[in-house]
């Protein structure tokens, strides 16, 4: 499991998808979202506005990716 670690209260997914390289852009991870499963501890999650806290596990491609704070 890869951990990500954040400098503020949350990250939303859209920036947490940026920040793996898996996109480009925020209208790129809104495409994402609708071709790929992703799940935010364990639900699959469409919006690329969600919030993303410490503690949460996103799972997208394979990964494990834990939100973690500074």
């Amino acid at each position: 499991m890869t951990t990500v670690q954040i400098y503020d209260d949350h990250i939303t997914l859209g920036q947490l998808l940026k920040k793996l390289r898996f996109v480009d852009s925020g209208g790129a991870a809104k495409h994402f979202l609708t071709v790929h499963d992703v799940r935010v501890n364990g639900e699959i999650e469409r919006r690329r506005g969600r919030k993303l806290r410490p503690g949460d596990v996103v799972e997208v491609l394979g990964q494990r990716v834990r939100i973690e704070a500074e």
